[in-house]
């Protein structure tokens, strides 16, 4: 059989699974066959994968496109992703009027987006939650995501004035009546962050750790405890996102049960390589914050043992300019599509040995099957053809400049981090070549729906 593509004699990765080494027939955008080393293999195109992993393509869980540029942020920030590797990304949508906003946002991606995308539905009203049935059969978003960091004040002063813990229950029922549905939560409690924010102020701190001690980890534990004990009680999976916490992780533990509804964690990479003490000062302020190593050690042995499910990036591509003039003013959150690869590479498989597989699944098997996903992350026939084809061996030093992002800085930036991006294939299309992007004549990304 001649094959469209053919991925030849790599170190095929199979999330959660294992790493045999074989070759990848591609037919019509979807893997049509897996072979043996010693089978030949025809192709329009044969890629030797020689001493490289083929991974499934990375699905960021975690995105924000919009937020940075929103009338470029689906052509800049989907060709950054696919540099990394990133085949598929999720992004989160706000609207007061979310019938009104979602088609036209879902026309611009499918018309600029280098990767396949999906949605989450942002739930910051009454209104929203009313409507959740009806949009998520209309759009096919089975996902929405509650921000307990908007209540009260805080959310006032970005024109929310519906979220406290009222909407969050309303939200967690509307949840448990959505096919698949999965609600996640931003775990933050903003009413006690003034008890230590206003003695920092005060004292004229405007440094990097001050904005871990004025939202301690403890106030994300606090909340994870609240969605999860509502979650139970309305029988409603939650998904913790951008766990920063190992306090958060030590809870979930203790309050997983079978027979409970699931408790879902993600983290993000910043969560597993930056620290409050990383020296980048104000470019490094995110919501929640960057924690301790004794943290980043620990998230890591969530990744290993299975109980972190999913790993994003939380990628929002703002200005170095938006960063100041101090950590109090500085807008929050930074890029990151582009190093999800890398990180995970340096920290998790050189560092600290976790196999390449268990990696693979928290970017690609596990965020499918939590967000429902058709055909996509896994290596098997039938399965769309994404694929991230990674050298182990090879490095990548982060530099703004190489990437189109409409970002001009990375919390990462001149960090050198072993394992390279060479290829990057979604659904069966090369789109990444050697390291650079491929010229296609239409952009090849799709919209996920997920439900009908």
């Amino acid at each position: 059989m001649k094959f469209d593509l053919a991925l030849s004699n790599g170190d095929i990765v199979f999330p959660g699974e294992g790493v045999s080494r074989g070759s990848i027939g591609i037919v019509d955008g979807r893997i049509a066959a897996i072979l043996d080393p010693s089978e030949r293999v025809e192709a329009g195109r044969v890629i030797d994968c020689t001493n490289r992993w083929i991974l499934p393509g990375v699905i960021d869980p975690h995105t924000h496109i919009g937020f940075g540029d929103k009338e470029n942020d689906w052509t800049t920030e989907t060709a950054t992703a696919a540099l990394g590797g990133v085949t598929g990304l999720m992004s989160f949508w706000r609207s007061d009027d979310l019938d009104a906003s979602t088609a036209p946002w879902i026309a611009e991606g499918e018309a600029r987006s280098s990767v396949d995308f999906g949605l989450h539905f942002g739930v910051t009203s009454t209104r929203h939650v009313d409507e959740l049935q009806a949009l998520s059969r209309r759009y096919g978003i089975s996902s929405i995501k509650v921000y307990l960091m908007y209540k009260g004040a805080t959310g006032a002063a970005k024109g929310f004035t519906e979220v406290d813990d009222a909407l969050l229950l309303r939200a967690l029922q509307a949840g448990s009546r959505v096919k698949n549905g999965v609600v996640s939560v931003h775990c933050e409690n903003t009413e006690v962050i003034p008890v230590f924010r206003e003695p920092l102020k005060a004292a004229g701190r405007d440094d990097l750790p001050a904005w871990d001690e004025q939202s301690p980890g403890f106030l994300e534990t606090e909340n994870v405890f609240r969605v999860a004990f509502f979650g139970e009680k309305t029988g409603c999976p939650v998904n913790i996102v951008h766990m920063s916490a190992v306090e958060s992780l030590d809870l979930v533990r203790r309050l997983r049960h079978p027979g409970r509804p699931p408790i879902h964690v993600e983290t993000c990479i910043h969560y597993l390589s930056l620290t409050k003490d990383s020296g980048i000062g104000s470019i490094g302020k995110v919501n929640p914050p960057l924690r301790s190593q004794s943290d980043v050690d620990g998230l890591w042995e969530g990744v290993r043992n299975g109980e972190i499910t999913t790993i994003g990036s939380d990628h929002v591509a703002r200005k170095r300019a938006t960063k100041g003039p101090d950590i109090w003013s500085a807008t929050a959150g930074f890029p990151g599509l582009a190093q999800i690869v890398p990180v995970l590479v340096e920290e998790g498989y050189h560092k600290r040995g976790i196999p390449i597989e268990t990696l693979a699944a928290t970017t690609s098997r596990n965020v499918a099957e939590l967000y429902s996903l058709p055909n996509k992350g896994r290596i098997q026939p039938g399965y769309d053809a994404d694929f991230a084809i990674v050298d182990p061996a090879g490095s990548t030093t982060v530099d703004p400049a190489d990437y189109p992002s409409h970002s001009d800085y990375s919390p990462f930036e001149g960090m050198t981090f072993r394992g390279a991006v060479t290829h990057t294939v979604l659904r069966g299309t090369l789109t990444v070549d050697a390291g650079k992007a491929v010229s296609l004549d239409t952009a090849p990304g799709h919209y996920l729906k997920r439900l009908s």
